[in-house]
């Protein structure tokens, strides 16, 4: 019988060691952003929204014993001011207590969708202020509104752009009626419905 040849080992490959924690930190990033992409910003204000609609029917009372358009017209502008400070503020505190950063993604993804129909909104009704076509001004405040808070909702909760739809309805039923409803209109929307749905939020979305 022949000698057998020996059966040749094959060399070990040589690897490079693998860093198990980098690896870790690369999965839990991954992670960590594909979940924030995916969460709704839920810092949107309640109670801060409560108080903007409280602000806003104070204002339509207001307004509606001003004894001119002009007037009542400065009243709800000092009303939008106020509004959005009150707003912004309530914004900051509730995603500071909820831990949520106002530069997150689904924080970016509301803002960026809520504030172009905003300007929108802000551009049209100075084009109408300049052109004195003061008796539209209000159906046109409450949908351009109502299109911004349902494009931001879209990465909100779903009562958001629900709310949204509801400011909309409202300010088409303002192009119906006569155009002395517009304080009554202003109310109703920027009133009653934050008012409302503050409410909702607050108690659902925790303040």
């Amino acid at each position: 019988m022949g000698n057998a040849s020996p059966l040749r080992n094959k060399a070990p490959e040589t690897r490079e060691p693998v860093n198990i924690s980098n690896r870790a930190e690369e999965n839990l990033k991954f992670i960590r952003e594909t979940m924030e992409r995916s969460t709704s910003f839920t810092a949107v204000p309640g109670y801060g929204g409560m108080l903007m609609g409280a602000t806003a029917i104070a204002a339509a009372v207001v307004a509606s014993y001003q004894v001119n358009l002009v007037n009542s017209l400065a009243v709800w502008l000092g009303e939008a001011a106020l509004a959005f400070a009150i707003g912004l503020l309530a914004l900051w505190q509730k995603s500071k207590l909820a831990g949520q950063s106002l530069f997150s993604t689904p924080a970016k993804k509301f803002a960026f969708g809520f504030t172009p129909p905003l300007l929108a909104g802000v551009i049209i009704t100075l084009g109408l202020w300049r052109n004195e076509q003061y008796y539209v001004l209000a159906p046109v405040c409450i949908i351009c509104y109502g299109v911004a808070v349902i494009c931001g909702g879209a990465f909100s909760a779903r009562v958001v752009p629900v709310m949204g739809w509801c400011f909309m309805a409202v300010g088409a039923a303002a192009f119906l009626v006569p155009s002395s409803y517009g304080n009554l209109m202003m109310g109703l929307s920027f009133g009653a419905l934050h008012v409302i749905f503050g409410a909702v939020i607050a108690r659902k979305y925790g303040g």
